[in-house]
């Protein structure tokens, strides 16, 4: 089977569902191949029960269509599924699931894009051709569990957080949680509501923020220069903490909003972690060594038994798994070659979305931007 269409999207996450609206709105014909059986996967089967957007609500918002004014400022997981849903049904997004993308290359004496993937309802494989290709598939589309020495002797059970759903199951176990990012730290607090006998390993300096100094940041940042933001936010932030190196937590040199513009990083925005931590209910510990059966040996010495793992330890792209002409537009790992606001457009019309490291917000603009750039390029206005 071959189908020509305009645009062909890889991926149907929030990126991927964004891109499609915004083609839909200006009359650009456009395909969007999902892999999985439903779009938005990672939130509608992969995402902990208690998770919550970290940001407000203004800054998570899909190109077009606001939240209700019902909404709380912080959108828990199953109403942003909702919002999602309402999403792709207002701006008539209909991708073709269970269509995994195998490889995809640019036709130069054509001028095509050649995609194929492999429906894998029907077991066949099909043909897509198209004049602009948008790679929507992300920085988080799969997870990424580190080589440890030892680890494949661990007699408990080992998960990623993309498998997390919640601590009922490990109520009265001892727990590690390895990463300290804002998903390590919820899932810590999880567990231990849950009864779950906590540590968390902290390897690297790490902020700790409130919701709302972030949302007090973010809104600054529109006014004030980056230094001085990070400045106020951590004055305030000392106030509420004060110094938690006793705690096994230390500070970045650099401020939080400097680290995210020019790493990526995101503060940890903390969800109750830090008091349970302060009181000993979650215990800090240093990073792994190696794994001895259920024996897990730290940095500094420290021996412990665990029952289970779970590796909050981020993702990585897959692109280069299937793409095979990048235009210029990734590096080796994947991930945009050009920092932003420059990451998004390659050569030979090809495209990214969701590589920002600017959550939905960055997402936004990427979706709008290519959307607008093909319309000028297709429509010449």
């Amino acid at each position: 089977m071959k189908q020509e269409t305009v645009v062909v999207i890889v991926g149907a996450g929030p990126a991927g569902i964004a891109t499609s609206a915004c083609l839909n709105l200006l009359s650009i014909p456009n395909i969007v191949l999902e892999k999985e059986d439903c779009y938005a996967s990672l939130w509608q089967k992969k995402a902990y029960d208690r998770l919550k957007l970290h940001l407000a609500n203004n800054f998570c918002e899909l190109p077009h269509m606001a939240y209700p004014l019902s909404a709380p400022t912080f959108v828990p997981k199953n109403m942003f599924v909702q919002y999602l849903h309402n999403y792709v049904y207002q701006f008539n997004v209909a991708p073709l699931y269970q269509h995994s993308v195998e490889s995809a290359w640019y036709d130069r004496a054509a001028q095509k894009w050649v995609v194929t993937a492999k429906n894998t309802n029907l077991d066949l494989v099909e043909e897509y051709v198209s004049e602009f290709l948008v790679v929507a598939t992300g920085e988080n589309s799969e997870g990424l569990i580190p080589n440890i020495y030892g680890l494949d002797t661990f007699k408990g059970s080992v998960i990623h957080s993309i498998e997390y759903e919640n601590g009922k199951k490990f109520g009265d176990k001892d727990v590690l949680v390895v990463g300290a990012g804002n998903s390590g730290m919820e899932i810590a607090y999880d567990l231990c509501t849950w009864g779950a006998h906590t540590s968390i390993v902290v390897r690297s300096p790490v902020h700790v923020l409130t919701k709302e100094l972030v949302q007090l940041g973010m809104y600054l940042l529109k006014y004030m220069p980056c230094e001085f933001v990070d400045k106020m936010v951590l004055m305030f932030s000392k106030l509420l903490y004060g110094g938690m190196g006793g705690y096994g937590i230390q500070r970045p040199l650099n401020g939080p909003f400097w680290l995210k513009q020019k790493t990526g990083r995101s503060p940890v925005i903390d969800v109750g972690t830090i008091s349970k931590i302060k009181t000993g209910e979650i215990k800090v510990v240093k990073a792994i060594v190696d794994i001895k059966g259920d024996l897990i040996k730290f940095t500094n010495g420290q021996e412990k038994q665990f029952d289970a793992i779970v590796f909050a330890t981020g993702f990585r792209s897959t692109v280069r798994r299937w793409l095979k002409d990048d235009g210029g537009l990734f590096n080796e790992k994947g991930m945009p070659k050009h920092k932003s606001p420059n990451h998004w457009k390659g050569e030979d019309g090809i495209y990214c979305v969701g590589f920002a490291s600017a959550g939905l917000f960055g997402i936004s603009n990427d979706a709008k931007n290519i959307a607008n750039d093909i319309s000028q390029i297709v429509h010449g206005n």
